[in-house]
Parts: C-alpha cells; structure tokens; sequence
C-alpha cells in the first residue's frame, strides 16, 4: 500500500514522464523522401542535406531516405507530393512535361551552360520566378534544390566528326531536347535504352550516344567509342527536389531554418561529388586513346542556329499555355551569360 507521500512522488514522476514524453513525441520530425534507383552522384546532396539536418537539430528533425522507387515509381514522384504521399521527392521535368512546362526550359537545347555551378545559379534564378512557383504550387510542391547534371556530350565509334555536316544520317542515341537538336543537325535519333548503348555502338546499329560523362562510364560506351565531344555541350535534363508545401509549412521555424540553411553545404557536396567523377573521366579517354573533338566557334554557332527553331517553337507553345515564356528563357540566358 502506497503512503500518502510515496503516492504524490510517484504521481508527480508519472505526470513528469508524460510532460517529457509529449515534448520529445512533439519535437521530433521525421520526412521521407522519394527516390528511384541507388544511392549515387546523382542523390549525393539528398544524402547530404538529410546529414546537414540532423546536425543542425541534434538528430530531432530526420530525413529518411527511400530508395528503388520503395515509395513511388519515379514518373509519379511529383504526384506523390501533390498529397503528401511522402514530404520530398526527386523527379525529371521531361518525365512529364505537361505537369512541369516551367521547368523544361532548363531541357531547351544549346543554351550554352558550360558547367555545374553555372548550372546551379540558372536554377536557382528560375526557381524564384513567380511563374515557375506557381506552376509547381498546383502540386502542392515547393522546389528545393537543382540536381545538377553535367551537359551530355557524345561518345562515338567510327569517322570522328569535326563539323555539324558530319552529323547528317549518322545514328544517334539522343533523347528529349538533345534528340530534336541532332534531328535538326541531320542525324537519326534512336530511342535505344541506357543499358543497350553499349551493344548498340558496338555492333554498329547506332554510330554514337549522348550521355553525361559519369553515364558514359557507367554504361561503358568509351569501352566501344574512339571519340567524344568534348566541348559541344547540347543540352542536359533537370531534376530537381521538391517538397510539399504543407509539409515545409508545418515545421517548426528552427526546423525550416535548418532545411534552408543546409541546401548550400548539399550542393557544394554534389559538385565536389561530380568533380571526383570527371577526376575518373580524363585519365578514362586518355589511357584509352578517344579522340576529344574540340569544335570551332563557328560550327558551335552552326549547333546553336539549328537549336534555335526549337527553342522559338517551345515559346510559341507554352506561351499560348499563358507562360510568360519568352520571358523565362531570357532569364536563363541572362544568368548563363552572366
């Protein structure tokens, strides 16, 4: 039988216990995050950005990442987010560009992004143009970050190609944007898959494939190839990181402030990330002999008047969408020219 003054000590370690309870239950966060295939270059700021927040919160605020489409398939990451299937997710604008127009400008090709950082900083303007939040806004997303990729250039077997006339009937694994540019230069786009490149120039059914460098690694296209364009830089995809508004709305402002504040260390792990893949990349095509084609002012310019078509018909069309497209595009010229 309790005493009375064992009875109150007891009771007021029971009331204490639920006070702490409710505060650590009340205190924590835990986000989960959509993404497909394994971790690497490509998902190194996520990693990043969940470590930066758990730093910054003493572990109470986590982020838990979810790989091989664990969550969502990777086409239908950006409708998962729209409600609240998960609070941050990773997808690509050309997956589907009709949910997405804003951001396909990033996918035009030939807008002259020459690297990464440059890359990051065009991303990072458009992200902040009304126009583009609000195209995300109506999938309750908030753009959080770039996933920078690396211009695809094209890795080959056969005649190296020193002018655009080159291009003309050569077979080209080129997809989206880049496709339409090659198309426009005289070559034949191929729909071949990523892991199919490499038998694909083997045997000869496709002369070259557009890929970025760490993916021409990957998939083993310099095995095959004898030369790259090193300097042709037609284009890219973009893939940025979203988060649900509400979500993001939700957070303790500590918290948001520990979010916010840990992008910048997440990119600069990303790009540092990327420059170790093309510290692989050089001593590659040199211990195997590939040709780098460097092209001429003039033939870039030659690529750049074919990509022109392309990037005027995408303004028509999203225009008559009621974007102010042409505006965005000059946006993202003006930052690239700096």
């Amino acid at each position: 039988m309790l005493t009375a003054r064992k009875f109150a000590t007891a009771a007021s370690a029971t009331v204490l216990g639920l006070f702490f309870a409710t505060e650590t239950f009340a205190a924590d966060v835990t986000w989960n995050v959509s993404l497909w295939g394994k971790r690497r270059a490509f998902t190194e700021h996520v990693e990043k950005l969940a470590e930066e927040v758990a730093a910054k919160t003493d572990g109470k605020f986590e982020i838990k990442l979810h790989y091989g489409g664990a969550l969502s398939k990777s086409r239908e990451n950006l409708d998962g987010i729209s409600f609240g299937a998960f609070e941050m997710a990773q997808f690509c604008a050309s997956y589907h560009a009709d949910k997405n127009p804003s951001l396909t400008v990033l996918e035009l090709p030939f807008l002259g992004v020459a690297d990464l950082e440059t890359e990051v900083k065009v991303s990072k303007a458009l992200y902040e143009h009304p126009a583009v939040q609000k195209d995300l806004g109506r999938w309750n997303a908030k753009l959080l970050m770039p996933s920078p990729m690396p211009q695809y250039n094209f890795a080959g077997k056969g005649d190296v190609p020193s002018s655009i006339t080159d291009f003309e009937g050569m077979r080209v694994r080129a997809l989206g944007g880049l496709g339409k540019l090659m198309e426009a230069a005289g070559a034949v786009p191929t729909s071949v898959t990523a892991s199919e490149t490499y038998q694909a120039i083997d045997s000869g059914t496709v002369n070259a494939a557009g890929f970025a460098p760490h993916a021409h690694l990957s998939f083993k296209t310099v095995e095959v190839a004898n030369w790259w364009t090193k300097n042709l830089n037609p284009g890219t995809v973009h893939c940025p990181i979203v988060v649900n508004t509400d979500a993001y709305a939700a957070l303790p402002d500590d918290f948001r402030v520990a979010l916010d504040e840990s992008v910048q260390p997440a990119l600069d792990h990303y790009l540092a990330t990327y420059a170790k893949v093309y510290e692989k990349w050089w001593p590659e095509l040199e211990a195997r002999g590939i040709v780098q084609v460097e092209f001429s002012p003039e033939e870039l310019a030659a690529f750049e008047a074919k990509a022109g078509p392309i990037q005027d018909a995408w303004v028509q069309e999203q225009s008559a969408n009621g974007l102010p497209a042409q505006e965005l595009l000059d946006l993202v010229k003006g930052v690239i020219k700096g």
